[in-house]
């Protein structure tokens, strides 16, 4: 494919930029992510773009006396075409902080108004070194036979950003929103023959995995290929990843097996209709971010024109928002594609933990359902985007289609095709609910399993201590046979004279002693335990080492509550009825 060369030379590759892209690979945690969504900065209908209360207002930078002089040339852009957007605000959204290794380059693809698409290579990709070149090129007035020209920027800079705004007159909230990832969509400067829409769409996608990730922990599970069968986990494998690094943080790509990821990507797209040449700008993330390229988006659309289906709709609508609804539906081939391999790991975890009790499992059950949870809110985002184009029609069809019939019959057909995408969207929500269902169900298998398998082990420790039981009573009959003979025994070898009758000592010494022993261990037993029920609650140490008085005392108390006090009257109701007798 050739390309115009516009005072090109391609950047070096610097010596970072090579160690961010192997860096890239080395651990899931380390991948890039996206930046949370900031949804209050989505759309133009805000009317404090980019402020957020809790900066004071005196250090925002007000307007310049009189507004910015409005100036034909993109070097002012915004500020230039809406001045509400101050220097502080522009700086906050991080619009003109872009900055890229890599030249910028502009794939183009362009559908003529009898519906066919371009198919010269001459011309179709721009690189771009001198904007001032690009901006000339811009100028130029587009063949009169063009119907919509598609334009995929990537490794946007600064000065393109502001040359694609200002020849467009582009809402600034479609870089900001695209920037950071803000899902949007929203019609601007309507008119009776042209209008402005945007669309900010992020979207999970698979990708492939080239330089395998070392992991550590392994958990058992089957190795699991992408596009075969789904085989039943084996003892002898294992899917190993870093436990410690699965954090649960659904703005960061997801791993799977098989050296999978699911990456979150973000579709892009500003739609300036006219009655002329309609143009579609695309807003690409970085090439190092692994997300899909414009070269990649240009080859797609660019493969829609041999579509014989689309072909015959670019024949009979003259409406150019058919090409933004058909760059839609890429995302539906990536969310596709993203639970066909999530459909196939769930169940290899769903046979694993039948097999296996492993803690780490339901870790990893856990961290699904939270990526899939978060899904849903996407899918919410592209369903309304949908929706959105269908509801907003174009002004300009008013002096494209002469004819109110074919007008209508226009309307009909864009109303058709997005209620096609909605219905696929409707599928992919509810197998995403399948899925979570499943994720569900799984976490609840195992958490019985963990139950189960305790359960067993209680019921052989219970056998266990049964047998123990047993064998403490043979030794306790044992004792019992020999108790009255040792007891014999002892009784016999005591020295005192009532048995021996040289010894000096008697059984009444014996018993005297033996009773005061006993009373005096019980004493200080009782008293050394905090809580007993013969002294008090919450008893000091005086109050515990003075417990036989105490409880003697209680003793004496209750006994004299009981029999000396006299009984309380019972109540009305069991009281006998009196005897009314006549006085005389």
């Amino acid at each position: 494919m050739s390309a115009a060369v516009i005072d090109i030379q391609l950047l070096p590759t610097t010596a970072d930029s090579e160690y961010y892209r192997e860096d890239f690979q080395k651990d899931v945690s380390e991948l890039p992510k996206v930046p949370a969504p900031i949804y209050r900065h989505a759309a133009p209908s805000a009317p404090w773009p980019w402020m957020d209360f809790d900066v004071d207002p005196s250090e925002v930078r007000p307007l310049p006396p009189g507004g910015i002089v409005q100036d034909p040339e993109w070097s002012l852009y915004p500020q230039s075409l809406f001045g509400n957007w101050t220097h502080d605000q522009v700086e906050r959204c991080g619009i003109l902080k872009i900055k890229h290794q890599e030249t910028c380059s502009v794939h183009k693809v362009d559908v003529f108004k009898d519906g066919t698409f371009e198919r010269s290579d001459e011309g179709r990709t721009v690189e771009i070194e001198t904007p001032r070149a690009y901006w000339n090129i811009l100028n130029t007035r587009p063949p009169s036979n063009i119907r919509v020209r598609a334009l995929f920027v990537e490794n946007m800079t600064v000065p393109v950003l502001q040359i694609l705004g200002t020849k467009y007159n582009v809402e600034p909230f479609f870089f900001a929103s695209s920037a950071n990832w803000i899902p949007s969509r929203y019609q601007e400067d309507p008119k009776r023959d042209e209008d402005h829409i945007t669309v900010v769409l992020p979207f999970i996608r698979t990708i492939k995995n080239q330089k395998p990730i070392a992991r550590a922990g392994p958990v058992r599970t089957a190795d699991l290929p992408l596009h075969q069968e789904w085989e039943v986990p084996v003892e002898e494998e294992a899917l190993p990843y870093k436990d410690e690094k699965q954090i649960i943080d659904t703005q960061a790509p997801l791993l799977l097996p098989d050296n999978r990821i699911l990456l979150q990507d973000l579709l892009a797209i500003h739609m300036y209709r006219t009655t002329t040449t309609s143009t579609i700008i695309s807003y690409h993330p970085s090439s190092e971010l692994q997300r899909t390229s414009a070269r990649r988006f240009q080859s797609l659309v660019q493969r829609t024109g041999d579509s014989v289906y689309w072909s015959k709709i670019f024949d009979k609508s003259k409406d150019p928002t058919f090409l933004f609804l058909a760059i839609l539906w890429y995302a539906l081939y990536a969310w596709d594609e993203a639970f066909e391999v999530l459909y196939g790991y769930i169940n290899a975890l769903e046979s694993d933990v039948l097999k296996n009790n492993d803690i780490k499992l339901t870790r990893e059950l856990h961290k699904l359902q939270a990526h899939l949870l978060y899904y849903q809110q996407l899918l919410r985002d592209f369903r309304v985007s949908v929706e959105f184009v269908k509801d907003t029609p174009n002004p300009a069809m008013s002096v494209l289609e002469s004819d109110p019939d074919e007008r209508i019959a226009s309307g009909k057909l864009l109303s058709k095709e997005a209620n096609n995408l909605m219905s696929e969207i409707d599928r992919l929500t509810g197998q995403r609910q399948m899925l979570s269902d499943r994720l569900q169900n799984v976490i609840h298998l195992a958490f019985a399993s963990v139950n189960i398998a305790d359960s067993k082990a209680m019921q052989r420790l219970a056998v266990t201590t049964m047998i123990d039981s047993a064998a403490m009573k043979q030794i306790a009959y044992l004792t019992m046979i020999f108790l009255p003979a040792s007891f014999l025994s002892n009784v016999f070898s005591m020295n005192v004279h009532e048995i021996n009758p040289p010894t000096i000592g008697s059984l009444d010494i014996y018993v005297v002693v033996a009773i005061g022993l006993t009373l005096l261990t019980s004493w200080i037993a009782i008293a050394l335990q905090k809580e007993s029920n013969f002294h008090p609650e919450n008893a000091n140490a005086v109050g515990r080492a003075l417990w036989p008085v105490i409880y003697v005392y209680n003793l004496i108390a209750t006994f004299i509550k009981k029999v000396v006090e006299p009984a309380q009257p019972p109540p009305p109701f069991l009281r006998p009825p009196m005897s009314h007798t006549a006085r005389p």
